[in-house]
């Protein structure tokens, strides 16, 4: 595999870049406009092309959701065939999620250091909503039942539609090492899902081209309802947190860099794309295919990517790990609330396992948050401090969720030494 990014590449890359520059002008020359006027016709125009937006984004998510399940499906199926027993495959996950807890372990220290030293809460300015507020967040609850309800299918059809990607990842599993074990008997279908997923990369270029319009739609429509003004309400907490996901970033990188050395740049150039796309859409999910993409193009094995990037989707969302810590102690601290160090520790352990138990759950950060806070007795209408900006964090936190899995994925195949970068 070679490692040369091309040129349609690089010009993606600046129609995406392009796309979100001007979706910032555009969305703050509405919100000026229309809503800063008091008039009611202004308002129900601001909220109808907003509307519009919304459909613009949606339709790419859309098209993203209906490639994920028949891509993972496939070359997982294919990749795990050709690894050809189940004691690699073992090895393989046992090494990713070795990975995913270290790395999420360390996402959520860092978060709750940077608070307690930056305390962000402490000054805030803005007025705090009462404590018997509604979050309006669905009331779903991270418990092992959950967890087990999303990792087991009932039904492969059921996961697909649905897009479960943990379920499809175990149903493919049994799936391909069935094909390993029956050999040439089942040599046709493996062949038949090699082509599937060769031609669902082909329908992840023709798809990609529109993101350019999803991301100018997605970032239009917040500021045009937000408006560049609410940085500067919330300055102080939206910058310190993403000094944090800066820092994380490096982190990460440092590590990866520890395993591939100068490679890691050359990884950074590669997966670009679809940082740029999942920071534009606020979806760490619509960079999934042009990732998985990318880091055939570096040189990452695709058996070893076809494994681990499905399950880093679910249990190695760095970005999103960092935020729990950062937002429950934020909340504290902007309720005047004093939580011991004993007790950070141990909100910390329990956000490690319960945040694996709503994948699949809309917005499944702020439910985590929400069950958190009642855990450890804190108001869950803090929530609603962080809704209005939760877009505009989300779009940082899914950039550096694609960069977390892209750097494991990277070390998981140098460590099984089957890559050729």
């Amino acid at each position: 595999m070679g490692i040369t990014v091309s040129a349609n590449n690089n010009r993606q890359t600046l129609y995406v870049g392009i796309a979100l520059v001007l979706g910032v002008i555009v969305g703050e020359v509405l919100n000026l406009t229309l809503a800063a006027t008091e008039s009611t016709s202004s308002s129900l125009l601001l909220e109808q092309i907003v509307g519009i937006f919304t459909v613009l984004t949606d339709i790419f998510l859309r098209l993203i959701k209906m490639i994920i399940s028949p891509l993972v499906f496939s070359i997982l199926v294919v990749g795990v065939a050709k690894m050809g027993d189940i004691q690699t495959v073992g090895r393989i996950g046992v090494k990713a999620m070795l990975w995913f807890f270290s790395a999420s372990f360390c996402s959520l220290l860092l978060g709750m250091l940077l608070v307690n030293v930056l305390e962000p809460g402490r000054t805030l300015s803005i007025d705090l909503p009462p404590l018997d507020a509604q979050t309006g967040l669905a009331q779903v609850r991270p418990t092992l039942a959950n967890f087990v309800a999303h990792i087991v299918p009932k039904s492969i059809a059921e996961a697909m539609v649905g897009n479960e990607i943990l379920q499809i990842v175990v149903f493919s599993m049994f799936f391909g090492v069935a094909c390993a074990g029956m050999g040439e008997v089942a040599l046709p279908v493996v062949k038949v899902l090699d082509s599937l997923a060769h031609i669902m990369l082909k329908v992840t270029a023709y798809v990609m081209r529109y993101a350019p319009v999803a991301v100018f739609s997605a970032i239009a429509s917040v500021i045009a309802k937000q408006g560049v003004s609410v940085l500067i309400s919330y300055g102080k907490f939206i910058s310190e947190f993403y000094l944090g996901l800066l820092l994380l970033g490096l982190l990460l990188c440092f590590v990866g860099f520890l395993f591939v050395g100068s490679g890691i740049l050359s990884l950074l150039k590669h997966i670009r794309e679809p940082m740029l796309l999942a920071f534009g859409t606020a979806s760490s999910e619509s960079a999934y295919p042009k990732l998985l993409e990318q880091l055939d193009r570096y040189g990452c094995d695709e058996k070893v990517c076809g494994l681990v990037l499905p399950l880093g989707y679910s249990f190695n969302l760095d970005g999103s790990m960092m935020y729990m810590t950062f937002a429950v102690l934020f909340i504290a601290q902007a309720y005047g609330i004093d939580m011991p160090l004993s007790e950070q520790f141990l909100m910390m352990l329990v956000l490690l396992f319960t945040s694996k138990g709503v994948a699949g759950v809309p917005r499944a950060s702020l439910i985590v948050i929400a069950a958190t806070l009642s855990m450890f007795k804190l108001p869950e209408a803090g929530l609603l401090l962080l809704l209005g900006i939760d877009q505009l964090l989300d779009m940082g936190r899914s950039a550096t969720n694609v960069l977390g899995n892209s750097i494991a994925a990277t070390v998981i195949s140098r460590w099984e030494r089957t890559d050729d970068l």
